[in-house]
């Protein structure tokens, strides 16, 4: 295709109907905008939530993130209740989860440590509740809690513009198969994942990271399905040299053949994460078109090879790919406070605590998330929560996991509903009334001491 070359084109003026007024707008249905709607919800507000796909979860869905990572801290202490919490409740009842019971949370034991490391729930040595779920069961799971939430949904609906008067967004416009059409809020949270809503309402925010380390590469997940996992699995454990020499072998035949298969809920079907690919944007689409072909063909060939050379996978076949592009990293925040990885690692206490996160390492406290990374500098009516949230980068590689967007949304719904009942701004509202109404639905606000 010839290039713009800078060209413009003018469209004709139009008036966009208001498709109707709410009192807290969610834009994106991920992680944390599921927690923001049900949230702001049962505190009492007025909710709508609108999300780009066909179903809620974002990227725990959609972008077959379902290895939901750290629940607990070193020493085995759940650290994200509330909504989060119910999740995998629900997601368990439903025999749609493996991880850890409650009793081994915390061990040391290597055996357990052992036998949890090769199913993504065990880490240096230490057992976590770090569970994995089957996404079409949370699709399902999710529905049901925004129903019951009563909260207004529209999936199919991209954002595309934010409405702002003196300083303030009041509303966003978005694009859909009925055409533009604008949404009026009092209070809008962007739980777009990229800080959408944010950056077009002029708010100030940060784009710095590595493009070469994991943390900001994007990928295309994807799985196997009519796989042997039990076998595969008990060949890692009983027999990790020739695992570690199979997999030495692959990356001299290439390096993408070093893809890692991943538990699922089902014994027959294996998930990759991989591979993740440098020098790419999630904010340009010629780059996630890349992505998606390149992770495709990949998957081509670690299925030709898994076939042949892994154990469990001789009659493998492809099960899906995910309909999202993963991604890690895009914008953040720049909001009224900011996580750092140095005050996260001498202290990680906050007075306006909203949340709780497992330190980095077990030398790093377990950090209580204040309530500031989610409210921008300078633009009212509008809070991020989610992977946009105000961070450095190196305290960006956990706040953006999925756990950590449960903990923000939850927080972000209840900001919002308080603001709008005491008709406040989201940025004065008590952050004790804040923190209390969290603990009433079941949020984890404070840590406890280390052991």
């Amino acid at each position: 295709m010839r290039s713009g070359n800078g060209e413009t084109i003018r469209e004709p003026e139009r008036s966009i109907p208001v498709y109707g007024s709410t009192e807290v707008l969610v834009v994106g249905g991920g992680p944390a905008g599921v927690c923001a709607a049900i949230a702001a919800a049962r505190a009492g507000a007025e909710v709508t939530l609108v999300e780009r796909y066909g179903c809620l979860g974002g990227l725990s869905t959609g972008g077959l993130v379902i290895w939901i990572d750290r629940m607990t801290d070193w020493e085995g202490r759940l650290v994200v209740g509330g909504i989060g919490k119910e999740i995998t409740d629900a997601c368990a009842a439903e025999k749609a989860l493996i991880g850890p019971p409650p009793e081994q949370w915390g061990s040391k034991d290597p055996k357990l440590a052992a036998y949890w490391g090769v199913r993504t729930a065990g880490h240096r040595g230490i057992v976590n509740f770090s569970p994995t779920i089957d996404p079409e069961v949370l699709k399902l799971i999710l529905n049901d809690m925004v129903r019951a939430a009563k909260v207004n949904v529209l999936l199919h609906s991209w954002a595309v513009a934010t409405l702002c008067r003196e300083n303030k967004v009041t509303g966003v416009i978005f694009e859909s198969k009925e055409g533009r059409f604008a949404i009026k809020a009092d209070i809008t949270i962007d739980c777009s994942g990229d800080g959408d809503i944010f950056a077009k309402a002029g708010a100030v925010f940060e784009n710095d990271f590595d493009g070469v380390s994991a943390h900001a590469r994007l990928n295309t997940s994807f799985r196997f399905g009519n796989v042997d996992m039990r076998r595969y699995l008990d060949f890692r454990m009983i027999h990790p040299e020739q695992y570690s020499t199979l997999m030495r072998e692959a990356s001299h035949e290439d390096e993408w053949l070093t893809n890692t298969a991943f538990v699922t809920p089902n014994d027959t079907i294996a998930l990759f994460l991989t591979p993740k690919f440098s020098g790419y944007s999630a904010l340009k689409v010629d780059d996630l078109t890349e992505v998606e072909f390149r992770s495709r063909d990949v998957m081509r060939q670690v299925l030709a090879w898994y076939r042949t050379r892994m154990p469990g996978f001789e009659r493998a076949w492809i099960h899906d790919t995910a309909s999202q592009v993963g991604t890690r990293h895009s914008r953040r925040l720049r909001g009224i406070e900011c996580v750092s990885s140095k005050v996260w690692r001498t202290d990680g206490s906050s007075v306006n605590s909203i949340g709780l996160c497992p330190g980095l390492s077990p030398e790093f406290p377990t950090l209580e998330i204040p309530y500031g990374v989610l409210l921008p500098e300078r633009i009212d009516g509008v809070l991020a929560a989610g992977r946009n949230l105000s961070c450095d980068t190196t305290s960006h590689a956990a706040l953006r996991e999925i756990p950590e967007c449960w903990v923000m949304g939850h927080a972000a719904g209840v900001g919002a509903a308080l603001a709008v009942h005491s008709k406040q701004t989201v940025r004065s509202v008590p952050i004790v009334e804040i923190q209390s109404e969290l603990e009433r639905q079941g949020a984890i606000v404070r840590r406890q001491e280390r052991k």
